[in-house]
């Protein structure tokens, strides 16, 4: 079956001729393998504006068709001279549409042809779609004897048979070698998704294999865009959308990719990127920057031109970045206050989480304005969404989320008279949250008017909610005892929190074995190896989540010690591609931080505390907060830095932290966050007894499937895990 993707709705544009011309394609190519697009976002160079194909459609059979669609009728053509068409009461004078159609098409060619796997083996044709001529008409003014006639789609070729017909008997630009191949086949629907190109290789699990050599080899394999990303990524919903994806499965790498595709579809859109963890920076400039030079053809890029139109902000700011909040505080004439005066607030708490801070300047910046926010953006993209809702009602504004509603109030509407039609884009994983447990629904974000904000179809196809539930990044393995750990799945006394219901945990790509979800009932859960794609676990020999307690701090720092030396001198793992995430509260950590980092020190390893000056210091107090990783340095981090962040070998230090206070949410979910920071391996260690590290060791020894007494989670409030 072919997927077709419309990237804004045709019907919303008002592009009636392309879209007769696209429902006639889409119901002659229904039953094929491949896929297709209205407005695929490449962007061909001109001297003009950058234009995209209007159809672009790729089948394993047929190969690539570009399809350029004028609503001319014949009285319109004045003149065809060679590739110069001339107008009568046309929007332009002239045009080209064969060449405009051609140029796009050997844009196209230009990414097939980086792979070798592709390489001069895609059958490519170019036509012109006239959906208002006649064949007929197009003769008798004798343009059909012209030399430079192109291939034509007249208004009677629409019908699906027809359609074929004259699609198959366009002369190709390049023969190809049709059909393709399954590697072939991968290797093209890669090229379109915008994934690396590479060879794929075949990788046989052998005992001398290490890390190092493990790592380089999946590095060199293809990764391909499933179909749920495609969609994501490529389309431009005309209002709100909520993506909900659960840990590693691309939500950031599809949040910049649409925004790279706004601009380049729409230069004079102004486009924020909103994130809460300050060491995201460079991560989000990156990203952005590969999709905008990959679908320009390299003729754009994140320039500072470019970031005028696509602003990426930290929610709240910073001393060097300004901050969503802050930005908007000054353009409306107000002082954005600082970590400074939320310290010195006597009527605000003592210890304050970073999501109640920025909840709280949000409330006072609505408050300061009367809720008045002057539109400043035509779309607004929100990362991490999650840890920007708060449970404190105290820092509510009116019953909705501040931040939330500040973005939607400065948003333009993208349909005149129509004010809930703002583009406010919004991705989340209730599960990786910090500090609120609950999940962003538009009721909870927007207040009980808006209930029904992303539910539902808009015209063209966009999904008003999207839900991603395949991992990319994290093993298997990993994400199930991520899962299992942080809802306390195994635990003794029921689960502390989580999904509690069949069609929930199916959204996220898991299937419901046994059981309904009813009190005392036992519950099986299978997560398929399908939908955690992340090869690791299948060629290692040895598991890949490794859970050790030793009988003091200082045992277990040198045994962790040890093994990072091992990772680095003996499987050849990059120290930068180290990351050891410290459990607890900074005071405790601190401490470890330097003892552990004597101990690399000493065996000429550097580390790096993620946000600190340089190298070998543990202090973070004149650093750099949007800096994680440091060339040739183990990256150390507390969970809420390491947020957003990954790395091939992860090590968690002082799961007794958790132990401690088992019963708290918070602490699981920092656990949870912890071990879905690896792309590869992870080591978890504790010191001393608890009840806690049983239901750990069965998490471990459960696998991919975990059965359970069913027992609904407790209420659960933030003041309990504060006071603890």
């Amino acid at each position: 079956m072919t997927t077709f993707i419309e990237t804004e709705s045709i019907e919303m544009a008002g592009k009636k001729d392309e879209q007769r011309v696209w429902e006639a394609l889409k119901r002659a190519y229904a039953k094929d393998d491949g896929i297709g697009y209205w407005r695929y976002p490449v962007f061909s160079p001109s001297d003009g504006p950058r234009r995209e194909p209007d159809l672009l459609l790729l089948t394993r059979e047929g190969g690539l068709v570009i399809i350029e669609v004028k609503g001319l009728t014949i009285d319109q053509i004045a003149s065809v001279q060679g590739p110069l068409w001339t107008y009568n009461h046309f929007y332009v004078a002239e045009g080209a549409p064969y060449q405009q159609a051609e140029d796009q098409l050997f844009s196209l060619l230009h990414y097939f042809d980086r792979d070798q796997r592709t390489r001069r083996k895609i059958k490519a044709r170019a036509i012109v779609a006239l959906p208002r001529i006649t064949r007929a008409e197009w003769e008798e003014k004798g343009f059909a004897d012209l030399p430079s006639s192109p291939p034509i789609l007249f208004a009677e070729d629409l019908g699906p048979k027809t359609m074929r017909l004259r699609i198959e008997e366009a002369p190709a630009v390049q023969r190809g070698r049709m059909p393709l191949d399954d590697e072939a086949w991968d290797a093209a629907l890669s090229v379109l998704g915008g994934a690396p190109v590479h060879k794929k290789k075949e990788i046989a699990p052998t005992a001398t294999m290490t890390k190092s050599y493990l790592l380089h080899q999946l590095n060199a394999e293809t990764s391909q865009f499933d179909q749920k990303q495609e969609t994501i990524g490529k389309v431009i919903p005309p209002g709100p959308q909520r993506i909900r994806g659960i840990a590693g499965s691309g939500k950031t790498v599809m949040l910049c990719q649409k925004a790279a595709h706004m601009h380049l579809k729409h230069p004079e859109w102004d486009i924020a990127i909103v994130f809460s963890t300050q060491s995201l920076y460079d991560s989000i400039r990156a990203q952005v920057d590969h999709w905008l030079r990959f679908f320009s053809n390299d003729t754009v890029s994140l320039t500072p031109e470019v970031e005028r139109r696509i602003r990426i902000f930290h929610a709240w700011g910073g001393k060097r970045q300004p901050g969503f909040y802050s930005t908007l505080a000054r353009q409306h004439g107000v002082r954005p206050l600082t970590v400074n005066d939320i310290k010195k607030a006597s009527h605000l708490p003592t210890r304050m989480s970073p999501s109640d801070s920025v909840a709280y300047c949000c409330q006072q910046l609505l408050h300061e304005t009367g809720g008045h926010i002057t539109p400043q953006f035509d779309a607004i993209l929100i990362d991490e969404g999650q840890d920007l809702v708060v449970e404190n009602k105290t820092f509510h504004y009116e019953g909705k989320q501040p931040i939330y509603w500040l973005a939607f109030q400065a948003l333009r509407p993208a349909i005149a008279n129509d004010p809930t039609s703002r583009r406010l884009i919004w991705g989340y994983d209730e599960s990786q949250s910090l500090d609120a447990l609950i999940v962003p629904t538009a009721k909870e974000l927007f207040g009980p008017d808006y209930t029904k904000l992303v539910q539902g179809i808009y015209p063209g196809g966009a999904r008003k909610s999207e839900v991603m539930y395949r991992c990319y990044r994290t093993p298997g393995p990993l994400l199930t005892a991520a899962h299992a750990i942080g809802m306390g799945l195994l635990r003794p006394d029921g689960m502390l929190r989580g999904i509690t219901n069949k069609s929930d945990w199916e959204r996220i790509g898991y299937e419901v074995v046994h059981g309904n979800f009813r009190s005392g009932e036992e519950i099986t859960l299978h997560r398929p190896p399908a939908h955690s794609p992340n090869p690791v676990p299948s060629l290692w020999e040895d598991p890949i989540l490794h859970f050790q307690t030793y009988t003091s701090t200082t045992e277990e720092l040198r045994h962790v010690a040890q093994a990072i030396i091992h990772d680095v001198t003996k499987e050849g793992i990059e120290p930068e591609d180290i990351l050891v995430i410290f459990l607890g509260a900074p005071r405790v950590t601190r401490k470890k931080q330097q003892q552990l980092g004597q101990l690399l020190n000493d065996h000429s390893i550097d580390f790096y505390v993620a946000a600190a000056k340089t190298v070998n210091e543990t202090s973070t107090s004149y650093g750099d907060p949007t800096r994680f990783v440091f060339d040739g340095a183990v990256t150390f981090s507390q969970v809420t830095r390491a947020k957003g962040n990954e790395a091939n070998m992860v090590y968690v230090v002082g799961l007794d932290e958790v132990a401690k206070k088992e019963n708290s949410p918070k602490a699981r979910n920092e656990l949870f966050v912890a071990l879905t920071r690896s792309r590869a391996w992870a080591h978890v260690s504790g010191t001393d007894t608890y009840p806690f590290y049983e239901e750990f060791q069965k998490v471990l020894q459960s696998g991919d499937t975990f059965t359970f007494s069913f027992k609904q989670p407790p209420p659960y409030s933030l003041d309990r895990d504060e006071s603890e």
